[in-house]
């Protein structure tokens, strides 16, 4: 076995930064498909066809991305660039695979601002949102074979969904919670086997801790003194700073808390959340880039400023990616130690187990809206649910179980099934 991982070793090679820069910049182009292809495509190049770095290590790295808040694939390609080049190869990597994929979004955003008026985009925009109900049904379905070992899971799953569909529960309470069940149930949690750990203790690097930590709020203080402190610029960086704090489980766990606060903040109305989701969907990078779309909406609504949205979208970029550069510099060097470390994995276990029921909560709520336009919150006591009202949306219905059609029956890829149903959606708009 030794002498495997000896000959493994040997075929490695560290890359000048120039071919890092390369490499990142074509993954942050091309990166669809969400976390899952992400992390496929860079095994594929990065393991596989240039070997500059083990399965062993990528597998570690891996494990411990999943540990995060925030983005994995992101997080992932800091952790290689890190381990090929220290810093300044974490910050090219992290960087670039976010890059391309922000600059679109944002210039999406730009356009979606501008032509949200004209009837025939409403048209596509009808067929991206019902794709957009099969794509969320089908993560629940993933993350639901993965992360629903037991029963015991299924019923904390259960229980997500029950307090944020029904209860109104806020979505750090519902990670708080699970956290603590899985804690409680840590028995059910296997142990982690592929890594060893070889530390006494966590180290933890302090000077990086504290640049890191210092640029992530350097924009937020920086509006701070500059504007009034109740300005959009400063909300949108508190809030998204808290988001990148809390948000385990991926894009779509974040999304019940988003939608909810956004609209109750006036950024963005409910289906403009669903559009926003849409067009995170079509671009690279990962999923969470709908937050700089969100913000962008803000700035242009609420404040009736292209300038104001610009910034606020830059202002959600960096807010919700610099704190993933922050856990990968200060944990990377106690790697082994983080992976190996139990009480962690248990306390994932629940949160993951939970992602699902607040994953499957947002696919209810978006296809209540979706289907029936005028769905009305039912309110009784605590008890607290999205309830369809008013005359169904026969094309959103037709549209939607096109796209569950073209995505479980003719297992369609997700890039393909969008712009299909964005042809159906125009096409519909001229009938009736």
């Amino acid at each position: 076995m030794r002498a495997a991982e000896t000959s493994v070793m040997k075929t490695q090679r560290i890359p000048a930064l120039s071919e890092l820069f390369r490499a990142f910049f074509h993954i942050g182009c091309v990166s669809f498909g969400g976390a899952a292809g992400q992390i496929a495509m860079m095994h594929r190049m990065l393991v596989d066809e240039k070997g500059w770095i083990s399965e062993r290590d990528f597998l570690s790295g891996l494990n411990f991305c999943t540990l995060l808040p925030g983005p994995e694939a992101q997080q992932l390609a800091t952790y290689i660039g890190w381990r090929l080049h220290g810093l300044k190869g974490g910050v090219i990597a992290g960087g670039l695979f976010v890059l391309p994929g922000a600059v679109l979004i944002l210039l999406l955003a730009q356009a979606y601002a501008l032509g949200a008026g004209i009837p025939a985009v409403q048209g596509l925009l009808l067929g991206i949102k019902a794709a957009v109900i099969a794509i969320v049904l089908e993560a629940v379905l993933k993350i639901g074979k993965r992360a629903l070992k037991s029963g015991t899971l299924k019923a904390v799953a259960i229980a997500a969904f029950l307090a944020m569909m029904m209860f109104g529960v806020p979505f750090p309470v519902v990670i708080a919670a699970a956290a603590l069940a899985g804690l409680t149930i840590g028995s059910e949690v296997p142990a982690s086997t592929e890594t060893t750990s070889t530390s006494k203790g966590i180290t933890i690097p302090w000077a990086a801790a504290g640049l890191c930590l210092g640029l992530w709020w350097l924009p937020v203080l920086i509006a701070l003194l500059a504007l009034d402190p109740q300005h959009l610029l400063v909300e949108v960086g508190l809030f998204f700073s808290k988001l990148a704090v809390i948000t385990f489980g991926g894009a779509y766990a974040l999304l019940a808390y988003l939608s909810d606060q956004a609209v109750a903040r006036g950024w963005v109305s409910a289906t403009q959340m669903l559009d926003a989701l849409g067009f995170a969907e079509t671009t690279p990078g990962p999923t969470i880039l709908v937050n700089p779309f969100v913000a962008f909406l803000a700035g242009w609504q609420r404040e009736s400023s292209a300038v104001i949205a610009w910034l606020a979208g830059l202002m959600a970029i960096w807010t919700t990616f610099a704190p993933s550069f922050l856990w990968i510099f200060v944990g990377g060097p106690s790697l082994d130690r983080i992976n190996a470390n139990r009480h962690l994995r248990a306390a994932l276990a629940g949160i993951s187990a939970a992602v699902v029921g607040i994953i499957a909560t947002v696919g209810a709520k978006f296809a209540t809206l979706l289907l029936f336009p005028a769905a009305k919150p039912l309110v009784y006591g605590p008890f607290q649910l999205l309830a369809p009202a008013g005359s169904p949306d026969w094309k959103a219905a037709i549209l939607t179980l096109l796209a569950l059609v073209l995505s479980f029956a003719m297992h369609w890829p997700m890039l393909r099934s969008i712009a299909a149903l964005a042809i159906a959606g125009f096409a519909l708009h001229f009938v009736g």
